[in-house]
C-alpha cells in the first residue's frame, strides 16, 4: 500500500528486522538488513511501541492525545507525516483495516 494513503483507518504495525534499544528514554534502532541507524526520539519511540501490535492510525492518535498535551487535529497530521517517513524507510507496515 502506498504511503500516500495513510489515513485514520489503516493499520500500522512494526516491521521485523531491527535491533531496538532505549537510550535515556529515546528509542534507537539498527536495521539488520541495511545497517542503517535510526533515532526515533521520545514520542517517535512511543509511536513505535504502539505499533508493536496492529493499530489503526486513529487509535494511535487517540492514545497520544490522552498521553500528551496536543490537539487531535495537530496530532493526526504529525503522526501521519511521521508514519509516512517510517513506512518509506520500511520500519512499519501499512495495511487496510
Amino acid at each position: 500500500m502506498s504511503t500516500e494513503f495513510i489515513t485514520d483507518e489503516v493499520l500500522i504495525m512494526q516491521s521485523e528486522g531491527f535491533l531496538v534499544s532505549d537510550m535515556d528514554g529515546e528509542k534507537v534502532m539498527l536495521s539488520i538488513d541495511n545497517g542503517k541507524y535510526y533515532n526515533l526520539g521520545r514520542i517517535g519511540g512511543r509511536i513505535w511501541e504502539l505499533a508493536s501490535t496492529p493499530i489503526t492510525v486513529g487509535g494511535m492518535v487517540e492514545r497520544l492525545v490522552e498521553e500528551y498535551d496536543i490537539e487531535p487535529d495537530a496530532c493526526e497530521q504529525q503522526v501521519q507525516r511521521f508514519l509516512r517517513q517510517l513506512a518509506d524507510e520500511g520500519l512499519v507496515q501499512v495495511k487496510k483495516a
